[in-house]
């Protein structure tokens, strides 16, 4: 099945252009919690655009027409969903889910996915459009192209997920703070949520 980021992926792709200020802000934030070393591995890596900034060495995704950009982005990649990884257990560092789980079919069994084939005290990093923050709100009354799909999640909810799929430690930072067409710098990045419209969740595998 085409999906709408298989038939829409340049257009995709130049949104990280048109709002560097975001990305750049959203890529600061991921920063804080993401392991120094260590094999990482992007779900729903799209065109590589944070896998091949922030270090990871892998990346899956079901659309093909994004994986080219990804692996010329010098992502290894390969075609699949979270929910099922080609990866064998226990043998990752740590994870990022930034913007995918909203499109995810089952997120309790993405995370549960992600706990398989993570070492012991290995890291996930979720990253989300905050569903009760201003940009949530604006994104969800807007039906964008690719977000008229998403299914929105708050902080409690995300927090819940990790719970129930067996991550502890839970910690969280936010950034974004205006609407991006009136951003003109990049935003630094703040401990705990209720501010900011892009919140990173992280959490280790007990």
């Amino acid at each position: 099945m085409i999906t709408v980021f298989d038939k829409y992926w340049k257009k995709y792709d130049a949104w990280y252009e048109r709002n560097k200020f975001a990305y750049l802000s959203e890529i600061e934030a991921l920063n804080k919690v993401l392991p120094k070393k260590g094999k990482g591995l992007e779900i729903g890596v799209g065109t590589g655009r944070f896998a091949s900034r922030l270090g990871m060495k892998y990346g899956v995704d079901p659309s093909e027409n994004m994986l080219k950009i990804a692996k010329k982005r010098g992502i290894d990649v390969y075609r699949a969903q979270g929910e099922r990884l080609p990866f064998d257990s226990s043998t990752l560092d740590y994870i990022a889910i930034i913007i995918t789980l909203c499109f995810v079919k089952d997120p309790v069994k993405v995370l549960i996915e992600a706990k398989r084939v993570l070492k012991k005290r290995g890291k996930v990093i979720i990253g989300i459009i905050d569903k009760d923050s201003f940009l949530g709100r604006f994104y969800q009354g807007e039906k964008s192209l690719f977000y008229r799909q998403a299914h929105f999640f708050g902080v409690k909810e995300v927090t819940n997920l990790l719970k129930m799929s067996g991550f502890a430690k839970i910690s969280y930072y936010q950034t974004i703070y205006k609407l991006l067409d009136k951003m003109n710098s990049v935003e630094k990045p703040r401990k705990g949520f209720s501010e900011g419209g892009f919140v990173v969740i992280s959490a280790k595998k007990k």
